[in-house]
């Protein structure tokens, strides 16, 4: 089931980072947008190619892309992937390595596939529905992801460069509940807690469609919950891209009570 269509995504991922790391190893601009939110070449190149791929392959299909203004052609389409071809970019201007490839695709407002490729460690997570989460070094052999067991106090994951007031009165009212707290950026959060090495992360901040789609297949495949903040699932038949803050969480127990902060 989907084997076609993951194996595309699978390449389609590792070839936009292949263009992404290219850029990565030289001296290169940054752009802003409208929101100010920036993009360099790499992004623009990322997304053409995973463009490319997926539209050659799959021509029925509509398509959500960043970096594409969405023309609104995917709601008359049963699939539409949606793309984030540089998740992190800000990671990737500091140089730091915390940025990836997403790759999501859904069916009928469900989540059925998704794909996240990290370049500078050739590393890939993936699912697809209902056949488990995975993750995969290049070349190497597929290991199935399990959220952890963890109960509070459970290992808090925070956003390194998406800062919000809310993450640190959360910090602060539930002290006692968090046994250590990291930064990391783009949508490997949500990978590491597929993999069991963290348990929550909670975005009060601005997060749109396609930072969501890929790493919520990957969550959910790995036994884990993602949600809006208001318990609801993302929903992403909407015409309107923001999401207005999520959280992933390894159990329900550690779910946190947010009118409390």
């Amino acid at each position: 089931m989907l084997k076609k269509e993951l194996e595309a995504a699978l390449y389609a991922a590792k070839c936009a980072g292949d263009k992404i790391l290219d850029v990565y190893a030289k001296d290169f601009s940054v752009l802003y947008k409208l929101d100010q939110s920036p993009v360099t070449e790499a992004d623009v190149l990322a997304n053409q190619v995973i463009l490319d791929i997926l539209e050659n392959n799959f021509p029925e299909d509509g398509f959500l892309s960043e970096e594409v203004v969405d023309d609104a052609s995917r709601f008359v389409k049963r699939r539409c992937w949606i793309i984030d071809p540089l998740d992190g970019t800000k990671e990737f201007i500091k140089k730091n390595g915390e940025f990836s490839v997403s790759i999501g695709l859904v069916e009928n407002n469900q989540v059925i596939l998704g794909v996240i490729y990290i370049p500078v460690r050739e590393r890939f997570y993936y699912a697809t529905k209902d056949q488990g989460a995975f993750r995969l070094e290049d070349g190497g052999v597929p290991v199935k992801l399990s959220v952890s067991s963890r109960i509070k106090p459970f290992n808090l994951l925070i956003s390194r460069s998406h800062p919000s007031k809310k993450t640190l009165a959360l910090q602060k009212a539930f002290a006692k509940d968090i046994l250590s707290v990291t930064e990391m950026g783009s949508a490997i959060k949500g990978c590491l807690i597929a993999e069991g090495l963290y348990d929550v992360y909670y975005n009060f901040g601005r997060s749109m469609k396609w930072d969501t789609c890929a790493m919520e297949c990957i969550v959910h495949e790995a036994g884990g919950i993602m949600r809006r903040l208001d318990h609801q699932y993302i929903d992403y038949s909407e015409e309107d891209m923001h999401n207005y803050g999520f959280y992933i969480i390894n159990r329900i127990e550690n779910e946190i009570d947010i009118s409390k902060i």
